[in-house]
């Protein structure tokens, strides 16, 4: 497992890098054999508070999380556990697929979190309840950002006119937007 921890307007301590790869430790218990584990950490000081963003890569699949709170290790637990519970989610939807089909994952089951993710849905799994299907023109981001606007969502799908690839703009929130481009 590859951890990276890097700091913006702060120093990385050994205690803060320590406390981390405590904290990430405990996301190994979900997944076996060896993995493509790669964790990006970003720790932030603006004004009092302390941001916190985690990037897990692994088995192919991202997750997520960021967190704000005025003490660095308070963020670095809440970011955790916010992590924790997607891989937990996605164990879950996971498990039950291959469980159905007779087949094993890499990802383990606990008790704890079967009990919260059944006490989340108690039965009602999310479905998909709508496909939109629309003409993708060729745009530049700064188009489809104002097309995104206009329509009022917070992302907006389009063919990119540079690289003539499908990218997603969304907008992100502290307002500013973000740009997705596929990666092959």
């Amino acid at each position: 497992m590859k951890i990276q921890v890097h700091g913006d307007n702060i120093s990385v301590t050994s205690a803060l890098q320590d406390y981390v790869d405590k904290k990430i430790g405990r996301l190994t218990r979900y997944f076996e054999g060896e993995a493509d584990k790669d964790i990006h950490v970003r720790m932030a000081v603006e004004g009092t508070n302390h941001r916190i963003e985690m990037t897990v890569h692994v088995h192919g699949m991202i997750f997520r999380a960021e967190e704000t709170s005025s003490n660095m290790y308070a963020s670095i637990d809440l970011v955790t556990d916010k992590i924790e519970e997607q891989v937990h989610r996605y164990k879950e939807k996971i498990n039950r697929r291959f469980r159905d089909d007779g087949l094993r994952t890499r990802i383990r089951q606990t008790a704890r979190h079967e009990r919260i993710f059944n006490d989340m849905y108690e039965g009602d799994e999310p479905r998909l309840v709508r496909v939109k299907r629309f003409p993708m023109k060729p745009m530049a981001p700064e188009e489809a950002i104002m097309q995104m606007d206009l329509l009022g969502h917070d992302f907006f799908v389009f063919t990119n006119a540079d690289t003539e690839e499908v990218n997603v703009v969304y907008r992100r929130k502290n307002g500013d937007y973000g740009l997705i481009e596929p990666q092959i």
